[in-house]
């Protein structure tokens, strides 16, 4: 097996009694001559201009509706305080793996909250994923009690104040913008997303551990890994190791270019269900780094929203969707009894992690309480 990029410090507490958060940089973007996919870039310093809502509503249309993934830029977060986050995210996958076990995922629940170990199989292959991630939920009074790594406790006011203005100053305003799309009250999404209630939001620290060459060719001969995302939202802040692609609606793959100081976002499966399909949940996949940054891991920092307790998975009652005849009598009865969006997001992740080795799911779909969304995509 190869290396991975995060060795275990020696001792990061020796003389102290703080985790030691080493600064991180972005490394250098890669040289290779790649096919980037045309990604509309969206200004949100013009959301409060007079009538910049409605611009911007405009410009994200055939985004949101036809290719699922966009840009936003000026957002208001400063980039020193995202590269704070990649840095506690960095030092954390450093630690000794006994440190990283403490508080792991319940994925027996659903639950997504919690450390995400790189221990799962692919098949038959003799390669185990080269994924770890660390789940950070909203910091609202109904998740003080989940457990915390110590870097996460010693981080936890900087921490927590980055995952609500992500939440405040990206993702509450592209639910205005998608609202203004579908003609409903500007809040609606908003509302149904909100930060207070309760949800598995969650601001991810994310990292794909080098492979050798041959090693990634195993596990993309067994599965390249296209995928739509399970929530409503994804927010992916700007790294330099390319490797992420999107299925273009032309049905090509084209990487992900990285945008300085901007967000990559894409619309995902509960947004989709609650538009009727007017939303696009885009498959994307992660696939070899360029020769040139083979050898980097692969850092990422994102934030996913997820449809809460109090949002039923009802189609939402968009002119819009009316007018195109998307919607049914029974989507318009309020009677008919629907999953809560934390509900279908917990039955599709213990669907998908609750297992000791990824097996391949071709031609499967899942499906729970008349929610159905494809497992696999070529």
């Amino acid at each position: 097996m190869a290396p991975s990029a995060t060795e275990p410090f020696e001792s990061q507490t020796a003389t102290t009694s703080r985790v030691l958060v080493k600064p991180w940089s972005r490394p250098q973007p890669t040289t290779e001559d790649l096919e980037w996919a045309p990604l509309v870039k969206i200004d949100l310093s013009r959301f409060d201009e007079p009538g910049g809502k409605q611009e911007l509503a405009k410009q994200l249309y055939d985004a949101v509706t036809r290719v699922g993934f966009w840009v936003v830029v000026n957002t208001g977060i400063d980039d020193e305080r995202v590269l704070k986050q990649f840095s506690i995210g960095n030092t954390f996958f450093k630690e000794h793996l006994e440190e990283k076990r403490k508080n792991p995922c319940n994925f027996a629940e659903g639950e997504y909250f919690g450390y995400r170990e790189n221990s799962r199989w692919i098949g038959d292959t003799g390669v185990k994923e080269n994924i770890e991630m660390l789940n950070i939920p909203k910091a609202i009074p109904t998740y003080e009690s989940e457990p915390k790594h110590e870097i996460v406790k010693e981080n936890w006011e900087e921490i927590s104040k980055f995952h609500r203005d992500v939440w405040e100053k990206v993702a509450r305003k592209l639910f205005v913008l998608i609202a203004i799309i579908l003609e409903l009250p500007e809040n609606y999404l908003a509302d149904a997303h909100a930060y207070d209630e309760d949800s598995d939001d969650h601001l991810r620290y994310m990292i794909y551990n080098v492979r050798t060459q041959e090693e990634w060719d195993r596990a993309q001969a067994y599965s390249k890994g296209g995928h739509t995302d399970f929530g409503s939202l994804t927010l992916l802040f700007s790294q330099h190791v390319a490797g992420l692609q999107i299925r273009t609606p032309e049905g090509k793959w084209q990487y992900v270019k990285p945008v300085k100081g901007g967000i990559t976002c894409n619309a995902a499966d509960t947004l989709t269900f609650l538009t009727k399909g007017f939303v696009k949940s885009t498959v994307h996949r992660v696939v070899t780094p360029p020769a040139d940054q083979l050898n980097i891991a692969r850092l990422g920092l994102l934030y996913f929203s997820r449809p809460g307790d109090t949002t039923p998975m009802r189609p939402v009652p968009s002119p819009v969707l009316d007018r195109l005849g998307l919607l049914t009598p029974e989507d318009k009865d309020l009677n008919e009894p629907v999953v809560s969006g934390i509900e279908y997001v917990r039955a599709r992740v213990k669907d998908v992690h609750h297992k000791t080795i990824l097996d391949k799911r071709e031609g499967t779909s899942f499906e729970f309480k008349g929610l159905k969304v494809q497992n696999y995509y070529n």
